[in-house]
């Protein structure tokens, strides 16, 4: 950044365990900046319960808390590396956040767990966005629709998510009646934020999410917005009445949801009367900040993943069964969004090193695994993993699936195990995009993103390999947030110094890493082999219809195993024979 008046803009990203931000020259995409603050409560910033293995919860005061050490701590880094730089440069700020995480609050727009008498109620919290608490709800809510409002179910995948907004409000009501008669309404954290720091926290004054209400919450101009008060009396006469206090309009992540109070803006150290873009969620505005665009699927890769992509709003476009919505505006305006992804990719990896500990701590790390299994040739293991140790999100949107390690033998090995759980989400990825293209929805270039994408090339090669597609990298490291600190440059508008349009702020301010992960196509074509075999299971333990024997699929992986073994000891006496040689 060469002048003073050079505009900039900050994305503040509300992850599972913590915010980050990132300020950015506009003109450019380049970061001048980047910090992360932690949540203070509970496990890696969860509340968790015990006794129930579903429940995961947040404090919403962690935010807050979070978000004003953020801020300052990255204004100052920017500061530390560029002292022409001031704070009064920074035009507008975006906001995405995990979801669907609601959380009740009162008359005011304030928390519940604000409040003395409920600060220590698990219930009272944010409901995040992995607690599953809500299963027989949302089970319930799918057979209400399916019986009489099919098409609330269509745009949304055809069934009913316990990570969703009204399925999570429903059990509160049956689990916790004090805290639901309490809140006078529930909020996104996605709108949550920007109304906190604009004064608009009062529930009838808060800008909401388009791409929160379209996603999770059945929202749809066709049928008026939210699902029919008649709809809603019949889970609960309550949550009829509650529709009247939530919302009738939405809006896009291009809007300003306010402007940043004077009050806010001297906490968090930044310009007063800025513009706040509305929130959205962090996979949508992290599409954006990779590049998102028609045959371009981003894959947000951390704990869980997201796969988004988008379809020009003037063209047809069918329902697609088990995708986490199909929604006008979502993720770019003029675009339909697309969602899909996995209910956990990251944290099955880490549940094999934190909680099996193969190896002790030094063997069993993921480095030591990592360089492990890269020697491994597909196949070689005999095993084959589904990918559901946190349930399905996509495509069959079932929370009660769990995983499974087919194939184990008195020799197999940690790092073997370790390539089937990756092998596993690759054929989950997989699945995805060919549900994707059965619709017409082509997938012709995939851009990845997040921790996982930055660190670990194993698991990148091994995508490309089984996918038959070349994985590129998103140039950020930051992508949430650098999507949300787009969105701040186009909710400011170019006479602050922004965008008009996303579409522009993504010509300037995106960018890919200068190497990829390309597929093999000895390895391709084995994945090939794997695949069905991985599908057959899938489609066994995990549809209703499904008719078939597995006797046949032990035996094929054992005859897969066999073959590849065979090759894997032709290639070590080559590569020794290679070394005498040379010797």
């Amino acid at each position: 950044m060469s002048q003073k008046s050079t505009a900039c803009t900050l994305g503040l990203d509300f992850g599972t365990n913590s915010v980050r931000a990132l300020i950015v020259d506009v003109t450019n995409g380049q970061e001048l900046s980047t910090a992360v603050a932690n949540y203070p409560s509970g496990r890696a910033g969860i509340l968790l319960d015990p006794k129930q293995p579903e429940l995961a919860r947040q404090n919403p005061a962690d935010y807050i808390e979070a978000m004003v050490k953020v801020t300052r701590k990255v204004l100052s880094l920017a500061r530390k590396a560029n002292q022409s730089f001031r704070a009064e440069q920074i035009i507008g700020l975006g906001v995405d956040t995990t979801g669907s995480t609601p959380l009740p609050v009162d008359k005011n727009g304030l928390p519940l767990a604000f409040q003395a008498e409920f600060k220590k109620n698990l219930n009272a919290q944010a409901w995040l966005w992995k607690d599953h608490t809500a299963f027989a709800e949302a089970q319930e809510i799918t057979d209400l629709a399916a019986r009489e409002h099919p098409e609330y179910l269509a745009k949304c995948g055809g069934v009913y998510s316990s990570e969703w907004f009204f399925s999570k409000i429903l059990h509160c009501r049956r689990v916790a009646p004090e805290v639901f008669e309490a809140g006078w309404s529930w909020v996104e954290l996605a709108d949550f934020i920007p109304a906190l720091i604009t004064g608009t926290l009062a529930p009838e004054k808060m800008k909401r999410s388009r791409c929160a209400a379209g996603h999770k919450a059945m929202f749809n101009e066709d049928w008026g917005g939210l699902p029919a008060k008649d709809f809603l009396n019949q889970l609960d006469p309550a949550l009829g009445e509650l529709r009247d206090r939530l919302y009738d309009k939405t809006y896009t992540s291009d809007q300003p949801a306010g402007y940043l109070t004077k009050s806010w803006a001297k906490a968090l150290g930044l310009p007063s009367g800025i513009s706040v873009a509305v929130g959205a969620f962090d996979a949508h505005l992290g599409a954006v900040g990779a590049g998102v665009a028609p045959s371009k699927l981003v894959k947000i890769i951390g704990t869980s993943t997201c796969d988004i992509t988008v379809w020009p709003n003037s063209r047809p476009l069918p329902d697609i069964p088990g995708l986490c919505g199909i929604v006008d505006g979502s993720v770019v305006p003029g675009y339909f969004g697309l969602e899909a992804g996995q209910s956990a990719v990251g944290d099955i990896f880490n549940w094999f090193i934190d909680y099996l500990q193969p190896g002790g701590k030094r063997k069993g790390s993921h480095e030591e695994l990592t360089r492990r299994a890269s020697s491994l040739l597909p196949g070689e293991s005999g095993l084959l993993a589904l990918d559901w140790n946190n349930g399905n999100r996509t495509v069959l949107v079932d929370q009660r699936l769990t995983g499974l390690l087919l194939g184990q033998t008195l020799h197999t090995r940690p790092e073997e195990i370790y390539l089937a759980l990756i092998e596993g989400t690759a054929f989950g990825a997989l699945t995805i995009i060919k549900r994707f293209e059965e619709y017409r929805v082509r997938i012709k270039e995939v851009i990845n993103c997040g921790g996982i994408a930055e660190k670990n090339p194993l698991v990148m090669q091994i995508y490309a390999d089984v996918l038959g597609l070349e994985m590129k990298i998103a140039c950020s490291s930051q992508t949430c947030a650098l999507g949300s600190a787009m969105a701040g440059a186009v909710a400011a508008g170019p006479k602050a110094g922004g965008y008009e349009r996303f579409g522009q702020a993504q010509k300037a301010m995106c960018g890919l890493k200068p190497f990829s992960f390309k597929p093999r196509t000895d390895y391709h074509q084995v994945y090939e082999e794997l695949y069905p075999l991985y599908r057959e299971l899938h489609d066994a333990l995990g549809t209703k219809n499904w008719s078939g024997n597995l006797y046949h699929l032990m035996k094929d992986l054992l005859a897969i195993r066999d073959r590849q073994l065979g090759q894997a000891r032709q290639l070590e006496a080559s590569q020794k024979k290679k070394q005498t040689m040379e010797s």
